[in-house]
């Protein structure tokens, strides 16, 4: 018999308002069959032995509160399981000192588990109401994972956590972020890391004050300043520029020589610079997840990419994840949307951006790139009417969108509400199927904004800003808070609206890997951080990539197998030679 599983989102389960359709249409309970009961809670039980997966109750439930999922055969027993009708873990990644383990996967697939269960705070039960970890240990006996749980169970581990949402610790913590970071220092090395990271200047101010790039850095110093025996440190890439990833990864590495290290990463450029060997967790997000035996850091991307599993024999995406093998070439007679003069901005504590004069065509998508602190959003917000220019001017005949790069959530209106307020084409067939649906947001109607995760709601902020009638559309740091999945489905969303609706859309983002698949142009950032800025470009894309590649001091690669972009090792040999040719992007690996 095939297994099955039946998930119930109890947040979302309304019986008072339904008045328990799911019960009332279940073909087996009209036979007398007990398939759906109703529990202690007053909410349905489904039986997951009784149920035949005809997917009735979950068209009847007026709230998307059931899920029913067959499974694939060769699935082992659960690693463990929220209760009945609850999300399912199946398999656990190995925590190897020496080495940086990766996590790749979608949000909501039980990587955060996974963590909680390897760390001590959660008891895996194997599927079970109640366990001891005598039959646990036995159970993972002669495996890999057996002497680490057993110093788990003992509470002889050890572990130092990287929380993903950096912006919620000044809620957590208040005062100046020397008084944070000394209580961490058990390992005698966090002048070491205030100095690599960049951010010894910052020590004497208030956590409430930080920006987004700098709570990161504090945040990483904190964890690998403890003395731990594991490491787990999720995501390092949001509000971080490309200079700033790489410094971080290599931090990472340094300390995995000695210890066991697990990240989870959606910057899969950083993911392949910073893991040895990741594991594939993949599944439907919120009902079940599976962890896949670890694999070599290369060939894992590239099958989580082309969307099949070759040892497992899993198909988890209907399409691959394509790149282009060279620069796009750059359209002619484009017609232009805007022209503007030379303009500058000077802020009081002495930043300035100067902007040579530039063009603006229509249709076309133009990414933004250079390192943080340079005056990417001061020129994003010049063109949205945000700010005014200290000298010069724009004349904006035009209609402008803007996503801003910090999203504040203090709106209780539900999504659906918000969007509608925003856009006629809310209740259209296209509106459903070229943003909801892509973006994932269905679910997500009903909710109120400040309810919403980091990531759900980046999704809203997405579909909001395209929501609005407008001829340039500006976004700032849409992959933030997005996993792989997500970004892929973001890129995608906003390179057909513009194509389709014939606009132009200007994207600040620092994930390379979005950054390609989504740009015609580049505009490059250049100057001294929270100095100075100057702005070149538009130039097409090889040009702008290897400009803005050859300031960060970094070379790329092609994947033969995929056409991904892979970091070289710095001062390797293909590294130098890259160099000396000044192709910084487009060459392809032949190296193995």
């Amino acid at each position: 018999m095939k297994k099955r599983l039946a998930i119930l989102d109890r947040d979302r389960c309304q019986p008072r308002l339904c008045d328990y359709q799911c019960i009332k249409f279940c073909p087996r309970v009209r036979t007398g069959d007990e398939t759906i009961i109703i529990g202690e809670d007053g909410k349905p039980i489904i039986s997951e032995e009784l149920c035949v997966g005809c997917g009735i109750c979950i068209k009847r439930c007026p709230f998307d509160a059931i899920t029913i999922i067959g499974l694939p055969e060769k699935l082992e027993e659960p690693t463990h399981r929220y209760g009945i009708n609850g999300f399912v873990l199946y398999g656990l990644p190995v925590p190897t000192a020496g080495k940086v383990t990766g996590i790749l996967g979608q949000n909501g697939i039980g990587k955060s588990t996974a963590v909680n269960i390897l760390s001590g705070t959660l008891k895996p039960n194997l599927g079970k109401e109640k366990i001891e970890w005598d039959e646990i240990l036995k159970y993972y006996a002669g495996s890999a994972l057996h002497g680490y749980l057993e110093g788990v169970s003992k509470r002889k581990i050890k572990t130092s956590q990287k929380p993903q949402y950096v912006d919620m610790i000044p809620r957590k913590f208040k005062g100046k972020v020397w008084d944070l970071l000394s209580k961490t220092d058990e390992r005698g090395v966090l002048m070491e890391l205030l100095s690599k990271l960049d951010i010894t200047g910052i020590v004497d101010r208030r956590i409430e004050e930080l920006s987004g790039g700098e709570l990161q850095r504090v945040a990483l110093a904190a964890c690998i300043a403890r003395d731990a025996d594991f490491y787990f440190i999720d995501e390092i890439s949001p509000y971080l520029d490309i200079y700033q990833r790489i410094k971080a990864a290599h931090i990472i590495r340094e300390l995995a020589e000695k210890k066991a290290v697990m990240v989870v990463e959606h910057d899969l450029a950083i993911l392949d610079l910073l893991a040895d060997v990741v594991h594939i967790a993949y599944g439907t997000p919120g009902a079940f997840g599976v962890i896949t035996h670890p694999k070599g850091i290369r060939v894992g991307i590239n099958e989580y990419l082309k969307g099949f599993l070759r040892e497992e024999n899993v198909r988890i995406r209907t399409e691959a994840i394509e790149f282009e093998v060279h620069a796009p070439q750059p359209a002619k007679d484009i017609l232009s949307l805007l022209e503007y003069g030379q303009f500058s901005k000077k802020y009081e504590d002495g930043f300035e951006l100067i902007a040579e004069g530039g063009e603006i065509r229509k249709g076309e998508v133009t990414g933004i790139v250079g390192p943080n602190g340079i005056g990417k959003s001061t020129f994003i917000k010049i063109l949205a009417g945000e700010i005014e220019p200290t000298t010069g001017k724009i004349d904006m005949n035009i209609k402008v969108s803007y996503k801003p790069q910090y999203i504040k959530a203090d709106e209780t209106i539900a999504v659906a509400d918000l969007l509608r307020s925003i856009t006629k084409q809310f209740d259209t067939s296209y509106y459903q199927t070229e943003i909801l649906r892509p973006l994932q947001l269905e679910r997500l109607l009903n909710q109120s904004v400040n309810e919403l995760s980091g990531g759900e709601l980046q999704r809203v902020a997405i579909a909001a800003c395209l929501s609005h009638q407008a001829d340039l559309y500006l976004l700032d740091e849409p992959s933030a808070h997005l996993d792989v999945e997500q970004r892929v489905l973001a890129t995608k969303v906003i390179r057909r609206f513009a194509e389709n609706n014939k606009v132009t859309a200007m994207v600040v983002d620092h994930d390379i890997y979005m950054i390609d698949m989504l740009s015609d142009r580049l505009l490059v950032f250049e100057g001294q951080p929270m100095l100075n800025g100057e702005v070149y470009g538009p130039f097409d894309m090889r040009e702008g990539m290897n400009r803005f590649l050859k300031n960060v001091g970094i070379t790329f690669r092609r994947d033969e197998e995929t056409k991904r972009p892979r970091v070289n090792k710095l001062d390797s040999r293909l590294d130098r030679a890259q160099k000396a040719e000044g192709e910084y992007y487009y060459t392809m690996d032949k190296s193995y």
